[in-house]
């Protein structure tokens, strides 16, 4: 249905809103293959999401009617697959800017695209690429953030919640419209070729660049300090006067 709240050009302009699902991604994975084509900026929003999904088949919990639990619909048929990680970039970037205006500042981007205030989960991201050839023909983006949650399980004590940060509610259909027109914007930026703009603006919301900081990689925990990524996502650490480079699930950070 369409829902005037979105001020951008399609992000969020075909809006279909859910009492309860699964999976916002796997609700709009499903609305891909079994019917006639979606407009670009398709968004799935759920007020309950009760088997969400992160990263590496993760799981992400969310009390219903209290998060921001969706999923967008690009078609970034301009993307090479080996350039996937710029659309990570500009996702991530995009939610941690929309965060950054409601809560003041000490949000960042815990590589590759969890979201952070401070020490403490805000939510995550989990993209899927559907592809053809050696490009990406459409992406079902899934977001999720803790918006007005106050209370999490035992097991996940490193999480936090916008409520938590200002001390009150935030309207989730006015963030949500947020969050969309920032997306959009990189996402046309991406588009338009300014993938090194991307990457730099991403870099000055990564969670721990330039700190020393402790890890662990094959049960080794070490002492390292982030310098960036490489084009392909891999996240690159200095330790012992060498650079390393990991991939998704090769490093681990150690928060306290």
């Amino acid at each position: 249905m369409q829902n005037n709240i979105f001020s951008g050009l399609f992000i969020g302009q075909n809006l279909v809103t859910l009492k309860e699902v699964d999976s916002t991604n796997t609700f709009l994975k499903n609305l891909v293959s079994n019917s006639k084509p979606l407009p670009e900026g398709t968004v799935i929003m759920a007020e309950d999401q009760y088997a969400g999904r992160g990263q590496q088949l993760n799981r992400w919990f969310t009390e219903a009617g209290k998060n921001l639990t969706f999923s967008i619909l690009l078609k970034p048929t301009f993307l090479l697959l080996n350039d996937q990680f710029a659309l990570t970039q500009a996702i991530s970037l995009g939610v941690a800017k929309a965060l950054s205006d409601v809560t003041g500042g000490g949000i960042k981007i815990k590589w590759p695209n969890d979201i952070y205030h401070n020490n403490r989960k805000l939510g995550g991201i989990l993209i899927e690429n559907m592809v053809q050839g050696t490009q990406i023909n459409q992406s079902v983006i899934g977001i999720g953030l803790n918006i007005n949650q106050q209370q999490f399980p035992e097991h996940l004590p490193h999480a936090t919640s916008v409520r938590q940060i200002l001390q009150k509610d935030y309207d989730l259909k006015a963030l949500l419209s947020e969050i969309c027109s920032q997306i959009e914007a990189l996402y046309l930026q991406l588009k338009a070729g300014k993938a090194d703009e991307i990457n730099a603006a991403y870099l000055s919301f990564l969670f721990g660049l330039n700190e020393t900081r402790n890890f662990r990689s094959n049960g080794e925990v070490f002492e390292g300090k982030i310098t960036g990524v490489t084009s392909r996502g891999l996240l690159k650490i200095a330790q012992a006067g060498a650079e390393h480079e990991y991939n998704l699930k090769e490093v681990e950070f150690l928060i306290d």
